[in-house]
């Protein structure tokens, strides 16, 4: 994947942050694209944005009103983008939702609908569009998260499912090998979009203190470090060097991440 002119790209979650990003970005370097969210408004507003970065003329771009939690809506709205665009070489999903909280104070309610988004929603749209990508091979991309690898405090229902997403790729990545399918896993830390201020709003001061001295990234950034890793087959794709180590350190030396977390929680606790 050393050149995405010319190629089809769906993106999941294409209206805001690191998937409006990715769009962008990928309209830059030519390729057609097709981005998939809830919101009207904001894919109306995220296409012209598009529109504008493309690099030349006779890209095709399109947007498609669409919740990816539901598996019925999915078939048919994916349908309807494979007739307008006959193909489909890449897919990037890029649709999550997080809102941190105290593991008894998650309802049932929110851990089912962060599960059906985060998971679900990757699991509706590899099932539909492997089939169509095993006739001439193609790229899917799963965003995932840093807390996919480090379990972060707050975050029971949100990790669950970004660890899923890893477990997810790990087995397609396998089976799709001998299609010509690349899998690959996108694990970015904190990240400056809308979904990031809501974040904010409900994080217990534990969490607050664990992320408070790393980096906030930009999603231009991130969409930038994705790109890198696809063009070289990584798997996992880490944002910045900071994310590295601390996988690293998690394969590692797992009891020296968790030394570090409890500090920071017990600091918090202790006032």
């Amino acid at each position: 994947m050393e050149n995405f002119a010319g190629k089809t790209v769906f993106i999941p979650g294409g209206s805001s942050g690191i998937g409006l990003s990715v769009a962008k970005l990928l309209s830059q370097e030519g390729a057609n694209v097709a981005i998939f969210a809830r919101n009207r408004a904001r894919l109306e507003e995220a296409m012209k944005e598009i529109e504008q970065a493309k690099k030349r003329h006779g890209q095709r771009f399109a947007w498609y009103q669409c919740d990816v939690s539901d598996n019925a809506q999915v078939k048919k709205v994916f349908t309807q983008a494979l007739r307008q665009f006959d193909s489909c070489d890449i897919l990037i999903n890029c649709a999550g939702r997080a809102y941190p909280k105290y593991f008894e104070d998650i309802s049932y309610k929110q851990f089912e609908e962060t599960m059906k988004i985060n998971l679900f929603g990757i699991w509706n749209t590899c099932s539909f569009l492997v089939p169509h990508m095993k006739q001439k091979g193609g790229y899917i991309v799963n965003t995932s998260s840093l807390a996919g690898l480090v379990g972060v405090f707050g975050y029971s229902d949100y990790s669950a499912s970004k660890f899923a997403i890893v477990g997810f790729s790990e087995v397609l990545r396998s089976e799709l090998k001998r299609y010509n399918i690349t899998v690959s896993v996108l694990c970015p830390p904190d990240t400056d979009t809308p979904g990031f201020e809501v974040e904010n709003r409900t994080k217990p001061d534990e969490t607050k203190e664990i992320s408070k001295s790393a980096r906030v990234m930009s999603p231009d950034e991130v969409a930038q470090a994705l790109l890198k890793g696809m063009k070289k087959k990584k798997f996992i794709i880490l944002a910045n060097f900071d994310s590295k180590l601390t996988w690293i350190a998690k394969r590692y030396a797992p009891w020296l991440v968790e030394a570090v977390m409890l500090s920071q929680i017990k600091k918090v606790q202790k006032k």
